[in-house]
């Protein structure tokens, strides 16, 4: 689903299924969007031109399994030191807040 594509009336999203605000940001705009957008700038740089100098892929199957697999390095196995992470794997710091992000949300309600 995207722009191009939006849903039909009264057709189910994951983000009305999961209750979940739906907001855009302009394209290449770091002042709104930045995490996303440095994400998308290592993913092209630690993956993507990579794995093309690499390897030859002839079917987005393989692509996807590489990708998939690079992720779960991503965000299980290699440690950030980004804003929240502190030296801990995503997962990791997930897993360690979820307690306390449901807890707002009770309080929220």
């Amino acid at each position: 689903m995207d722009q191009a594509n939006p849903p039909l009336r009264g057709e189910a999203t994951p983000d009305t299924v999961e209750n979940i605000d739906h907001t855009r940001t302009k394209v290449k705009s770091p002042q709104t969007n930045g995490i996303c957008e440095r994400f998308h700038k290592t993913v092209l740089d630690e993956f993507y031109r990579v794995a093309f100098r690499k390897r030859i892929y002839t079917t987005i199957d393989q692509l996807q399994a590489d990708l998939d697999a690079w992720m779960r390095e991503y965000n299980e196995i290699r440690t950030h030191q980004g804003r929240w992470c502190f030296g801990r794997t995503p997962m990791q710091t997930f897993l360690d807040t979820a307690p306390m992000a449901r807890e707002k949300i009770i309080q929220a309600t």
